[in-house]
């Protein structure tokens, strides 16, 4: 017997930056044995390691700028490889202890061996960033992913951590043969790194889950060579311009330049690891001691899900690796997702809605997201994304979200005051993945950092109070919850025992120099005797280098005065209104100097020196003052998760508040949740905002009784336009958000599905036809009654009869089901489904049609409205046509063939009249049951509507010839 599942899903949180690296950074160091692997030593051995010596670590990439040596036989984590993985059970690939090996890179040519320092991922605002696309979607998730084996096969548990905000994430689910779970929600935590058991990559024995992920995320190394990925690794971040060259000449430029565009666009990290480290015992025992006090419950959820446990033990390992930290005791928000929380979009489905990425500029704003995103902090912005991509499903949590955009509506002083409040807060979830975070080595700038950290964690502290007596006002339920989550008396506590060691006017300020001297004089004086005089004599040197400035300013009788970077320190600036200077040009004695317009930037030697000074004086005092902020972390360690609770209402307050600023741009309404999908006058969010786009509203009805539209129209109509708005507005209302129309109800969808889209892939070598079956396959595999199904033309790639054939019998499968299903097509063939099938109904993109009275043609005008009935228009193709360059001739010989054409393949076809009787019939039943399940009108009311209901009744029996009456028995 294999555990029993429950289905997981990962709400991300997701960051901001991939990776980037300090060269001071050091991690854990390595030993080489005799067959030139490496292994990391254990704790012991590094705690009595000398700080001087050479270390290295798993790593991701290099950055430009790097000042450590070139060593090319370090080994990369991008590359397609493991870190803890080994082929063999040789105890010559393994360390003392059983401590997992690196394996080494082959050295480049020419270059020297040796170890090189590695680096640990940075979690400030200077990380480097992959690409405005994955930057903002959060390029710092790491995954584990292990499948069960054997009869628990298709058993999948998940851990995916942050490295920007400290929470783990857990979950375990069933998944179907096509693993559209699994792919889904990697495709929506957008991970650095992909951690699995190397026995599912052993070649030969590759396990169809791998596989299928490594179809889907593409390796940057996997175009190249393995000796080729080395060379182009370490010549691109670490080579000088000669290695560079060299380099170029050996290999391919389009290969160069294709990899580059990978690695920074799409690339994803595999690491495997061995499967001994996914152990759902150590797994257990990681969570006891990390999990924050609040969070101790998810134990009782997940003792029993042995696969997720077993995927936190190996990530969680990984990590103290990679981090060279460890995170403090008592520290990680942990918690347990499942999938019926929300409802799951698959990418293709994200992709083709447009909801966070613009299809044709992917730094676009023309996205649900920047439709919706009004939000002033990252923890917002994160919160909105993942909402989007994973919309609720519970009615109730989002009708409270609902109440409380619309008391925002109304409330003016409300929502400016919580906009106000909300807007001053800084990342609060980067800031607790540093705190609780205890570094392994102490340098300069681990103690830099450190300050900093503490500086915001005082200004996060400080914005409390307004934060909750802007909350005081609120009256709704959501409101006043988290205002009461904020009387939290843990956070008065912190801040009085911050006060008691940093200075009370410390604050976070922006600009280098600003923030450098708040560091300098943070901590309180009196408390370091030693800090104290290291100040001093930086006041000293900052007053000597003022004077300095002055002296020259004096001496040369020019506009000078003193300015700070942090590149080049203090130096000299200038600016000249239409002054000359001396001789033309400046004094000697003024070197590396920079000029723009009239602006000039020049430094001297003597200013140089004192620099140097000022440098060596602020790693002393950021050194002692390092000291006295542990001793202050290690006090209020026990209470800083309470930060949670206020990352959690912060985010969300913002998301809610966006999503009402929303509301005020454009003209939205409050939607409805009930077993109909009826929208009156809606519009598509995007176009909406889109400069000079004024789309036209449209309504929309499907219900139990009509679940499958079909929509046809000339090209050209808006058919694709109208699904993707219903798509969207089904997005917005299960997110919380107000919706553009004059009135939505909707029923909420479990999943939703999009077919659209005709381009052939080249990477996965399939034709349009072979995509289009392969996307319809996964929908039939994984649609539910509860689902949103889209279609956008099927059948398109293959011959017409096929085509038809596939259309029909596709169609024919989801009316069986009760998913609510829009299915625009150019076969009329397929509108003869109305008259076979009673849920199935026949819309059209209306077109008119103007003659021009000099030259007698005719031409055709668009209104994009959807009316009742199956489109009238024959030979539309051609008619598009007609409006390119083609020759007249050829036109005309198109038409007369298609007519041809037309009159051997298509017969009208007519309904007899008990086909109509029965569909009139269904469809009064149907309505008869959506009235007794929402109806919430009064008794007269009632009446008129039931009355009303009989009419249309009468009226569809008197169109099929039968007698126009009611009698009991149909009653």
């Amino acid at each position: 017997m294999f555990p029993s599942s429950t289905e997981a899903v990962m709400d991300t949180s997701d960051g901001g930056q991939i990776w980037g690296r300090s060269p001071t950074d050091r991690s854990r160091p390595y030993e080489t044995t005799s067959d030139g692997a490496a292994y990391f030593p254990p704790a012991s051995f590094h705690q009595s390691f000398d700080k001087g010596s050479s270390s290295s670590s798993h790593d991701t990439f290099l950055p430009r700028g790097s000042t450590d040596e070139f060593d090319p036989s370090f080994r990369l984590g991008r590359t397609n490889a493991s870190l803890f993985a080994s082929t063999s059970d040789s105890p010559s690939l393994r360390g003392p202890g059983g401590t997992p090996k690196l394996r080494r890179t082959p050295g480049f040519a020419g270059a020297s061996g040796g170890t090189h320092p590695a680096r640990t991922p940075l979690t400030d605002h200077t990380a480097t960033s992959c690409s405005s696309a994955t930057a903002s979607s959060g390029a710092s998730v790491l995954v584990a992913v292990v499948e069960g084996r054997g009869l628990a096969r298709g058993e999948i548990g998940m851990a995916c951590l942050n490295l920007k905000c400290p929470e783990l994430i857990l979950s375990q689910f069933s998944d179907t043969g096509t693993y559209a779970k699994v792919i889904t929600k990697i495709h929506i935590l957008v991970p650095l790194e992909i951690l699995m058991p190397d026995t599912a990559s052993e070649k030969g024995k590759r396990t169809k889950l791998f596989s299928l992920i490594t179809e889907n995320f593409p390796v940057p190394m996997q175009k190249m060579s393995h000796e080729q990925n080395t060379r182009l690794i370490n010549t691109v971040y670490c080579a000088p311009r000669h290695m560079i060259d060299a380099f170029l000449l050996q290999v391919n430029v389009q290969q160069y330049l294709h990899f580059v565009l990978l690695f920074f666009c799409q690339g994803v990290s595999f690491t495997a690891i061995q499967r001994k480290y996914f152990n759902e015992k150590k797994g257990l025992e990681y969570i006891q001691q990390l999990c924050a006090p609040e969070y101790v419950t998810v134990l009782m959820e997940v003792q029993a899900k042995y696969y997720c446990l077993a995927a936190a033990a190996a990530l969680l390992k990984y990590l103290e690796f990679i981090q060279n930290s460890v995170y403090a005791g008592k520290s990680l928000k942990v918690s347990f997702r499942g999938s019926e929380q929300t409802a799951m979009i698959d990418s293709t489905s994200a992709a083709n809605l447009e909801l966070v990425v613009n299809n044709r500029d992917h730094r676009s704003g023309h996205t649900l997201l920047g439709v919706l995103n009004h939000t002033k902090t990252p923890g917002g912005a994160r919160r909105l994304r993942s909402n989007i991509l994973e919309p609720l499903v519970d009615v109730d949590t989002i009708n409270i979200r609902l109440d409380t955009i619309q008391e925002l509506l109304r409330d003016n002083e409300l929502f400016f005051d919580l906009k106000n409040a909300i807007a001053r807060f800084l990342d609060i979830d980067q800031l607790l993945s540093v705190l609780v975070q205890i570094p392994k080595q102490e340098t300069a700038q681990v103690a830099e950092a450190k300050i900093t950290h503490i500086i915001q964690l005082k200004h996060t502290l400080d914005l409390v109070p307004r934060l909750r007596m802007a909350l005081k006002n609120g009256n709704t339920a959501l409101l006043k919850a988290y205002g009461a989550s904020l009387e939290d008396n843990r956070f008065d506590m912190i801040l009085e025992q911050i006060k008691t060691v940093i200075n009370e006017d410390t604050t976070y300020l922006k600009g280098s120099l600003n923030l450098r001297t708040q560091k300098c004089y943070a901590v309180r004086p009196n408390i370091n005797e030693f800090l104290d005089i290291a100040r001093r004599a930086y006041t000293e040197i900052v007053d000597d280098i003022a004077g300095l400035v002055s002296q020259m300013k004096e001496k040369y009788s020019l506009p000078m005065r003193t300015s700070y970077s942090t590149a080049r320190g203090f130096f000299i600036q200038m600016k000249l209104e239409g002054g000359v200077l001396p001789e033309g040009k400046l004094p000697s004695e003024f070197i590396k100097v920079t000029k723009h317009k009239n602006n000039y930037g020049f430094t001297h030697p003597d200013l140089i020196k004192m620099n140097e000074r000022c440098d060596e004086a602020l790693r002393e005092i950021f050194h002692m003052s390092y000291v006295v902020i542990c001793q202050l972390l290690s006090t209020i360690h026990e209470h800083i998760h309470c930060l949670y609770k206020l990352s959690d209402a912060v985010s969300m307050l913002d998301m809610l508040l966006s999503l009402a600023n929303a509301c005020i741009v454009s003209d939205y309404v409050r939607p409805e949740f009930t077993d109909t999908l009826a929208i009156k006058q809606g519009r598509h969010p995007i176009l909406e905002q889109m400069v000079g786009q004024q789309p036209v509203s449209n309504n929309s009805f499907i219900s139990e009784g009509s679940n499958f539209v079909i929509i046809t129209g000339p090209n050209m109509s808006g058919k694709s336009t109208y699904l993707k708005q219903v798509a969207l507005c089904q997005v917005m209302a299960q997110i919380g958000s107000f919706v553009p129309a004059e009135y939505a109800s909707f029923r909420v969808a479990d999943q939703i599905f999009t077919r659209i889209g005709v381009d052939d892939d080249f990477e996965t070598n399939s034709s349009t036809f072979m995509l289009e079956m392969k996307e319809i396959s996964y929908i039939i595999h994984n649609v539910s009654d509860r689902s949103l199904i889209i279609i956008d033309e099927l059948g398109r790639g293959t011959s017409a009869e096929e085509g038809i054939g596939i259309c029909y019998s596709v169609c024919e499968f989801l009316l069986s089901l009760k998913a609510f299903t829009l299915f625009a097509t150019h076969f009329l063939e397929v509108c003869q489904l109305e008259s076979l099938y009673p849920n199935a109904e026949n819309q059209h993109m209306e077109v008119q049609h103007t003659r021009n009275g000099d030259t007698g043609g005719e031409s055709v005008v668009y209104t994009y409205l959807l009316n009742q009935g199956c489109s009238e228009e024959r030979h539309y193709g051609l008619r598009a046509a007609e409006m390119t360059a083609l020759p007249p001739n050829i036109i005309q010989e198109a038409k007369v063939i298609a007519s041809k054409v037309n009159q051997l393949l298509l017969a009208k076809h007519h309904s007899d009249p008990g086909e109509k009787r029965e569909r009139a019939v269904y469809k009064l039943a149907t309505r008869l049951l959506q009235t007794a399940r929402n109806s919430r009108l009064d008794c007269d009311s009632l009446r008129m509507y039931l009355k009303g209901l009989k009419k249309q009744y009468e009226a569809e029996l008197l169109a099929a010839g039968q007698p126009a009456s009611i009698d009991t028995e149909e009653e």
